[in-house]
């Protein structure tokens, strides 16, 4: 008799008082085609030799089919790789008050476009533009969907068939291999390059400009550093530059910053401010990286410019929605009293966390890690580590941080592997990194009140 014979049939798994409840959680849709996928993976490893399950065990299969399929593809995670904004985990965490004003968002409906007081149309940006202008000293401000968007709009709007002067040492490419020259020519503008890579001069820029020259532009240099024998261009004498030939002057910044991080111990990067203040006509910027808030792109500077901008089009295909826009507007409302912003803020909390606050979550994690990884050939030790800030942020600089150190015993490396994965593998996956024959986790973003759900999911750890 052929073995294959002795498996249920569809409708007779779908019958079966144990499928029931999975029907009711997940639907009957799902769950027939996960009986259907199981049975017809059955009857192919039953070709290469595997014996056939009973009824229970299909049953099994079925209801953790059914539970991966189900699980969402955007998943919480715990990030211990040293990383703070790190971006293919979402970058910067939202504060509560950001939080709050999502879920509020998302639940009701909102004056988005509507302007309460007159009863008409209004325009998303005055949501958050009063803000940026209290906060930047810029005229105007708009937002899009992530800074590569803003530079790609106001070169589309202000340079296209026209040339732009850029130093070449600021020629960067950011993540995915996306580099300014190609945003450059997909928005119609002619880069000019002018300089060297490590140093640039004012009569580089003035030799430059022609009648076709539509602005000079600085890109700040975020992701990566130039030291020794440098030079550039101070922005003040660009913009008096530009603005003796009748042309804007345009600052990216990339990632940015509404405060002085120096205040706090860390190293200074550049704002929005000072760059309007140096003379900037417009200046662009990230939301969801220093600045501590949701994805966006912030263009602030001269009204007449932002007027250009968002009569382009192109500006309606970058708009951001009113999630983000809720978002964006509590966490510039926390920007308005700076001796609480470390209080409030979740990105810049990680960023200047003590490394003795740190050691100490370690000291209470280590018997939870200890445990889990109790019947594998490693030692578990705490040490002293180096955060970085991430996503193109102050690239050379360092956070001195604690964390996890998983060594394998003798010369067992591939049990690292297996550990990293297993961790992956948990409800709640840990990210952590492997470096110099050690599996490093760094408990820097860990905040106090994760470290029971951590120690909790360690318990359902299996390699």
């Amino acid at each position: 008799m052929n073995p294959l014979a002795q498996l249920p049939s569809v409708d007779r798994l779908l019958s079966h008082a144990s499928v029931t409840p999975l029907i009711q959680l997940h639907g009957r849709k799902l769950i027939t085609r996960v009986v259907r996928e199981t049975l017809a993976a059955v009857r192919e490893a039953t070709q290469t030799g595997s014996p056939l399950p009973d009824e229970t065990l299909l049953i099994q299969k079925v209801g953790a089919g059914a539970t991966a399929l189900s699980m969402p593809k955007l998943r919480p995670v715990f990030n211990l790789t040293g990383t703070v904004l790190h971006t293919n985990l979402g970058r910067s965490p939202l504060p509560e008050e950001a939080i709050e004003a999502l879920i509020t968002a998302a639940r009701s409906p909102c004056a988005l476009e509507y302007d309460i007081e007159t009863g008409g149309r209004g325009d998303r940006d005055d949501i958050v533009s009063e803000l940026f202008c209290e906060l930047t000293g810029a005229e105007a401000a708009t937002v899009v969907n992530n800074n590569a968007a803003a530079v790609f709009l106001l070169l589309n709007t202000l340079a296209q068939r026209k040339e732009v002067i850029v130093s070449r040492g600021e020629l960067i490419e950011i993540g995915g291999a996306f580099r300014v020259p190609d945003i450059m020519q997909r928005a119609g503008a002619k880069l000019v390059e002018v300089g060297t890579t490590n140093r640039t001069h004012r009569k580089d820029f003035a030799e430059a400009i022609t009648a076709r020259t539509a602005m000079l532009m600085t890109v700040h240099a975020s992701n990566y550093a130039i030291q020794g024998f440098t030079a550039v261009v101070p922005e003040s004498e660009l913009a008096a530059l530009a603005h003796e030939h009748g042309l804007p002057f345009v600052v990216d910044l990339g990632s940015g910053t509404l405060t002085d991080l120096e205040r706090w111990g860390l190293p200074h990067e550049p704002t929005p401010q000072e760059a309007i203040a140096a003379g900037a006509d417009l200046v662009s910027f990230s939301g969801d990286k220093l600045l501590g808030g949701p994805q966006a792109g912030l263009l602030v500077g001269r009204k007449d410019l932002i007027a250009k901008l968002k009569k382009n089009p192109l500006k309606r295909a970058l708009r951001v929605g009113k999630l983000t826009l809720a978002a964006l507007e509590a966490v510039l409302r926390l920007y308005r009293d700076p001796d609480r912003l470390a209080e409030r803020l979740t990105a810049l909390q990680q960023l200047i966390r003590p490394k003795a606050e740190i050691r100490a979550a370690a000291a209470r994690l280590l018997p939870a890690l200890q445990q889990a990884l109790a019947r594998l050939p490693v030692d578990v030790a705490i040490t002293a580590l180096n955060s970085q800030i991430g996503s193109g942020s102050l690239p050379v600089d360092r956070l001195p941080s604690a964390g996890f150190a998983i060594r394998p015993q003798g010369k067992k490396s591939g049990v690292l592997n297996r550990i990293e994965a297993a961790l992956r593998g948990l409800p709640r996956p840990i990210i952590g990194r492997i470096e110099d024959g050690a599996l490093l986790l760094d408990l820097r973003c860990l905040s106090p009140h994760e470290e029971a759900a951590f120690s909790a999911n360690l318990t359902k750890l299996s390699c």
